[in-house]
């Protein structure tokens, strides 16, 4: 009996083993259906060639993608029309918008609102003006217009008059084209950009508008259209006034087929042709990855080059190749298609057969495993049910001894921070009592006492923090929920980063969705997260960068979403992974913080019964997302509205709230005992007044807090001293001092290095970067005040080496190093205008680039001299020379040199040597 019930399993076995070969054969060969897509096409137009060939591509691409339904709507060069046709693909339902725009600024608004509804976006072609979209595929249209303008440059042999015919006004690629074309061509003084003719894009508009143009500039050389019909009309219009054996023309597209720029350049009706290419595919394929979420890049620019008579046969050939090779595609394509059928019906057949068969095979095999599984069954049940009771007991064992071992942290945590409580409360009672009810005191004790008061409110504050992390890691911070809008207090959180914001150029976007979103949320636990993450994007973000923040009610997952995005520097690949990490602080991190910012926020939002998630790409920002629930849970409602905790709490170290501490804009602090000027680099507010105070009684002080912005006022103010700190946000100290001694405009500046940094190693790095000394903190404030007016003193000294270099005998200075190369070239253009009489201070600094008080600033730290007596000194050391030759008159000297009369020049040479110009020349003619 045993032995024919293994035969019959042995059979069952080999039955299934054949029969599941035939399924899994076919089962490969059909893979899992992919998802279907909606894409919606929004054109400006289809009515021309290069439209249709981007049509062309997208639907030669869409044939790889059977599961997409694609839709199109033609705008006709209208932007109202277009606009309502993107609203009618929003009510449609699509996954995915492509656009191209008719025109950039009323486009923009609809874009926006389709970026803001979650909808991926792909602008084709044409921009917009916001940076609210998901990709954009098209062609650098102002690098299309700088190599069209080169190739007109090398055509016409840098010499010659230029044409040039616009696409519609108001669109981004007749901008752009324009924009790259005149720029190049400016950059070839022999090539003059004689006219212009707007057009409409289209051949009929320069055929009516360019004979009139022509025949007011028939000195024309070569016209260059900015596309290649626009192109064809103007050699249409050259025909027909007998111009077209003279005059060349460039377009731009390089389509094929027989009415395409490939053609016409063959046909030698245009110079040349620059390829434009329509997109179409790259569009599709862009949006596919989009939708697939695969990686893709946001901006997806794509080549152009030169088509003429050395290429042109060339593309011709590859444009065919490609033709014929696209249609042998779709040839295969068809009939794999009819191939797939006639296997599909035939698998189907096959399916049932083999089902039917495997199931009874398998029906016939359980049954007998049933019963041999059975009995091991019952007999590994006893051995797990003993193994279950005593992993049970070490579990209870373990989780005793753990709640023993938390309990002590937590309470050493708490009475810790109850520790740091009592003395900071003694230190700032009194300190609050000196400040308000106390004695009148000097204003420098009163300073100081403010200082304290402030770091020890800071103090309070980091405590107050930990105090939060204790309650949320006991899960004893309850969440009482209000109902209110949740828009109207977003937006007062975002009103107190305002003055901050706009103290540092950076604009603060608030978008959202509805003017008006319900919602039950406890606004203490939501102040602290939405606080803590716009700190830390303000500080993150440099000058002139952006803050936007979005909010967008999502019905359909039940939840509301607050993005907070920046355009700081991103977040770093190794910092990713402990970003929402309890004191961590990064890798490379320059700011100075607690390090529990993220991980605050990131607990008050899991204790709201919500997400915190973020995205971010280096150099180009982060985005910080905050999914709410629309509902909560009865228990987390309260009928009692809470007091709303003070702003203070913000984790931003950078960011203080109160006008003391604030960042102020940098400005010049005047005195009256030293005329030189000191800028104080330095990002800690109370630092930089510190020093300030230090410093004002005895300099011009200038202040700045942070290296872009000391290295700006630097190159305007021409400091006579800098001293900067090393850890600045951004750009740090080290390449602030690189990039002034690197700067001919800045690099006599001696500059004084303040960092916490003492190893060796690292003054050595401070010197080497160039910084004249090197102070550690804490420093000595009477130090710092000696060792500035020492450089002063050093600086005297060198501008009267670089005044003796400038010898009698010639008015040029070697140029080996950054300042003698500056005094070489300031001498040489004063050199070469020694003849203007009318020569003055605003034309050299016009020659040098810079603007007049730069250069007074710097001839006066180089040589302690002002810029006219300099000049004066170069036209009498001249004269010198001048006066040994007995062929010139000293008439002729004086206007050969730039002098008004000779009466004049005489006075000054006198003045000047202490012997007028005739004495001066009878000495050393007697002399020879």
């Amino acid at each position: 009996m045993r032995l024919l019930s293994t035969a019959y399993s042995v059979l069952l076995v080999r039955a299934i083993w054949v029969l599941g070969g035939l399924l899994a054969v076919g089962s490969c060969s059909r893979s899992p259906e992919p998802p279907t897509y909606t894409i919606g096409f929004s054109q400006c137009t289809n009515g021309d060639a290069w439209r249709q060939a981007m049509l062309a591509g997208m639907k030669k691409e869409l044939s790889f993608y059977p599961e997409v339904k694609f839709q199109i709507k033609d705008a006709k060069y209208n932007s109202a029309l277009q606009e309502q046709q993107i609203k009618e693909f929003l009510r449609e339902g699509i996954d995915l918008l492509i656009v191209s725009a008719n025109e950039t600024e009323p486009i923009t608004p609809i874009v926006e609102e389709v970026y803001n509804r979650g909808i991926p976006v792909v602008i084709l072609d044409r921009r917009i003006t916001s940076k609210l979209y998901t990709a954009y595929v098209g062609g650098n249209n102002e690098e299309v217009g700088q190599i069209a303008g080169n190739y007109v440059a090398s055509l016409l042999g840098r010499r010659g008059q230029v044409l040039e015919v616009l696409g519609a006004p108001g669109t981004s690629p007749a901008v752009d084209r324009h924009r790259g074309f005149a720029q190049t061509l400016a950059t070839y003084p022999g090539i003059q950009l004689t006219a212009q003719v707007n057009s409409n894009w289209e051949r009929p508009s320069v055929l009516e508008r360019l004979p009139a143009v022509l025949r007011a500039h028939p000195e024309v050389d070569l016209i260059f259209a900015h596309n290649d019909r626009l192109a064809l009309g103007a050699y249409q219009v050259c025909k027909q006034l007998q111009l077209d054996q003279r005059i060349r023309i460039v377009g731009v597209d390089g389509l094929p087929g027989a009415h395409g720029g490939i053609q016409l350049v063959q046909d030698d009706i245009l110079k040349a042709t620059l390829l434009y290419s329509p997109g179409g595919e790259e569009a599709i394929r862009t949006a596919m990855r989009v939708l697939r979420q695969q990686p893709y890049d946001k901006e997806n620019i794509l080549g152009t080059m030169v088509i003429d008579s050395t290429n042109v046969l060339t593309m011709k050939l590859q444009t065919e190749k490609l033709t014929s090779q696209q249609q042998d595609i779709q040839r295969q394509q068809r009939l794999l298609q009819q191939q797939r059928d006639t296997y599909a019906s035939q698998q189907t057949v096959l399916y049932v057969l083999a089902a039917a068969l495997v199931g009874s095979a398998l029906l016939g095999l359980l049954v007998w495993r049933a019963f041999r599984a059975n009995r091991r069954i019952n007999q590994q049940l006893g051995q797990q049910n003993e193994e279950i009771r005593s992993q049970r007991n070490q579990l209870q064992e373990f989780a005793e001894r753990a709640k023993v071992e938390t309990e002590a942290k937590l309470r050493f945590f708490t009475n810790f921070s109850h520790e740091l409580r009592t003395p900071l409360t003694l230190i700032l009672g009194p300190v609050e009592e000196m400040l308000t009810s106390g004695p009148e005191l000097p204003a420098a004790q009163r300073h100081d006492l403010s200082l304290v008061r402030r770091n020890a409110q800071r103090l309070l504050q980091l405590v107050n923090q930990l105090m939060d992390f204790r309650k949320i890691d006991v899960g004893k911070m309850p969440v009482r929920a209000t109902e209110g809008n949740l828009v109207a207090f977003v937006r007062e959180i975002m009103d107190v980063f305002e003055k901050p914001a706009r103290q540092r150029g950076i604009t603060l976007r608030f978008l959202p969705a509805e003017p008006v979103i319900p919602l039950w949320f406890d606004v203490n636990v939501l102040d602290k997260v939405f606080f803590n993450l716009l700190s830390n994007a303000l500080k993150f973000t440099p000058e002139r960068g952006q803050i936007t923040v979005s909010i967008q009610r999502v019905p359909a997952e039940g939840n509301v979403r607050v993005s907070v995005e920046d355009t700081g520097r991103g977040i770093s690949e190794q910092d990713r992974a402990h970003i929402f990490e309890w004191f961590y602080q990064g890798q490379q991190s320059t700011a100075k913080g607690s390090g529990m910012g993220l991980a605050l926020a990131l607990g008050l939002t899991r204790l709201h019964l919500g997400q915190l998630s973020f995205t971010s790409r280096p150099g180009q920002g982060s985005t910080f997302v905050v999914t709410l629930p629309l509902v909560l849970p009865a228990a987390m409602k309260s009928v009692v509205a809470p007091t709303l905790a003070t702003p203070i709490f913000a984790l931003d170290e950078g960011l203080a709230m109160s006008s003391a501490v604030a960042a102020p804009l940098p400005q010049v602090v005047s005195s009256a005992s030293s005329e030189a000027l000191v800028l104080v680099i330095e990002d800690n507010p109370d630092v930089n007044a510190f020093l300030a105070q230090k410093l004002q009684p005895h300099f011009q002080l200038t202040t700045a807090f942070d290296g872009a912005t000391g290295l700006r006022l630097a190159a305007e103010t021409i400091p006579d001293v800098i001293v900067c700190d090393v850890m600045l946000p951004e750009l740090s100290g080290l390449e602030v001092v690189a990039q002034l001694k690197g700067d001919w405009r800045t690099s006599h500046i001696p500059v004084i290095l303040l960092t916490a940094r003492n190893a060796p190693e690292q003054q050595v790095e401070g010197v080497q970067a160039g910084a004249d000394l090197y102070l550690t903190k804490p420093f000595n404030p009477a130090f710092l005040l000696e060792s500035v007016r020492t450089l002063l003193s050093n600086r005297e000294k060198q501008r009267e080496h670089f005044r003796r270099e400038l010898s009698v005998d010639t008015a040029t200075v070697a140029p080996q190093r950054v300042d003698q190369k500056f005094l070489a070239d300031l001498t040489a253009i004063v050199e070469a205008n020694l003849t203007r009489s009318d020569l003055s201070v605003e034309d050299v600094a016009r020659s040098m680039g810079i603007s007049r008080v730069q250069l007074y600033r710097k001839v006066k730290a180089v040589l302690g001299t002002g810029v006219t007596d300099f000049i004066q000194g170069i036209r009498l050391t001249k004269a010198r020379q001048l006066l040994l030759d007995d062929d010139l008159t000293i008439a002729e000297v004086a206007y050969q040199l730039g002098f008004s009369s000779p009466s004049y020049f005489s006075t000054s040479f006198k003045a000047r040597y202490q012997v007028s110009p005739s004495e001066f020349r009878a000495m050393h003619t007697t002399a020879g």
